[in-house]
């Protein structure tokens, strides 16, 4: 989010205009202090006091790993376009940077950056012992990211462990906080029983993925926090997806889970047999592999000679046409016909 606080000029750099930017990486560190409003009121404060004007405020709030800052890039951006424009104010070294390209990228432009909350000002004419010192902070700034996010994934594999989902509930789950104070999920009363269902009608075998997306759009399935109908990739991982069952799986693990399951195991198990045609219409519909197929020649057009069965019991060969339509097709089929072994 950008802010113009003054109009644009294009002259050469006086040295007075500047431009202010903030990040909050977390909710956490927003509680810790870092926020938006308390950095900008630090940065507006420093610039008065060095007698800066201000011509852009650039705001992102992210959260530690997200790919991606928008103001960032336009900050970037902004100062390419607008030599005259050779000021950057920050609070410190790693509300700016968040890897060593970030570092790469603002070192690139050239300009001087104040850290108001460090005392430091960094630019291209400071001594060999600032930079160094200055690129220990980045170094540090990227491992706090690092550290945080591996302390992430650690905790969530501790809730897994503890059977407890350690993410954002799946379609027809709700996340929820018992009175033990430790979250985990519950079959959401509204849409588990439309994913139940949608189990129970592709267990019988006799309807297509298509098929069930549209009878569940029309009972009303839709994206818990969009409201967006469900599309029909989303109806095919949800009847692969075994958390459904009450157990999960999590960094390549599975776990047995504390929370409510809204199939049975031996549910999921049919629709999977469905899924990979051991029963059901693709069972039926599974290609058989013919002795002859593709071995003879129809001597009429040269196309390969292809097998079907035909009354549950006899195969039948005749010519594919995939040459088109040739006369004197009949007499092949009637030549190559023979019981099916018992």
């Amino acid at each position: 989010m950008a802010k113009k606080t003054r109009s644009t000029r294009t002259t050469e750099s006086d040295g007075s205009r500047a431009v202010v930017y903030a990040r909050v990486s977390s909710k956490e560190q927003e509680k810790e202090g870092f926020s938006i409003p308390a950095q900008l009121k630090l940065l507006k404060e420093y610039a008065s006091a060095q007698g800066f004007e201000v011509d852009r405020e650039y705001v992102d709030v992210e959260t530690a790993k997200q790919s991606g800052r928008t103001s960032f890039g336009e900050m970037v951006a902004f100062l390419q376009a607008h030599p005259g424009v050779r000021v950057m104010l920050v609070e410190k070294t790693d509300r700016l940077y968040r890897n060593l390209k970030d570092w790469v990228t603002v070192d690139e432009l050239g300009v001087e950056i104040h850290f108001a909350k460090e005392g430091v000002v960094l630019s291209r004419d400071s001594r060999s012992s600032e930079k160094f010192m200055h690129g220990i902070k980045v170094l540090m700034a990227k491992n706090y990211i690092d550290n945080l996010s591996e302390e992430t994934r650690k905790g969530m594999t501790e809730k897994a462990e503890q059977g407890l989902w350690p993410s954002n509930a799946p379609l027809g789950y709700s996340n929820v906080t018992p009175p033990n104070g430790k979250k985990t999920i519950a079959p959401d009363p509204v849409l588990a029983p439309m994913v139940r269902d949608l189990f129970q009608r592709y267990s019988r075998g006799d309807i297509s993925i298509r098929e069930l997306t549209k009878k569940a759009r029309a009972d009303g399935l839709v994206f818990r926090k969009s409201g967006a109908k469900v599309p029909s990739s989303t109806v095919a991982k949800i009847l692969r997806n075994r958390i459904y069952t009450g157990s999960f799986e999590w960094d390549g693990k599975a776990y047995e889970g504390l929370y409510e399951p809204i199939v049975s195991s031996e549910l999921w198990e049919r629709v999977q047999d469905v899924f990979d045609g051991r029963i059901g219409r693709k069972a039926r519909s599974r290609k058989r592999n013919f002795a002859f197929s593709g071995l003879i020649d129809c001597h009429a057009c040269g196309c390969s000679i292809v097998g079907e069965i035909k009354k549950e019991r006899y195969v039948y060969y005749h010519c594919s046409k995939a040459r088109g339509n040739v006369r004197n097709h009949t007499h092949v089929k009637r030549c190559w016909r023979r019981s099916l072994p018992n």
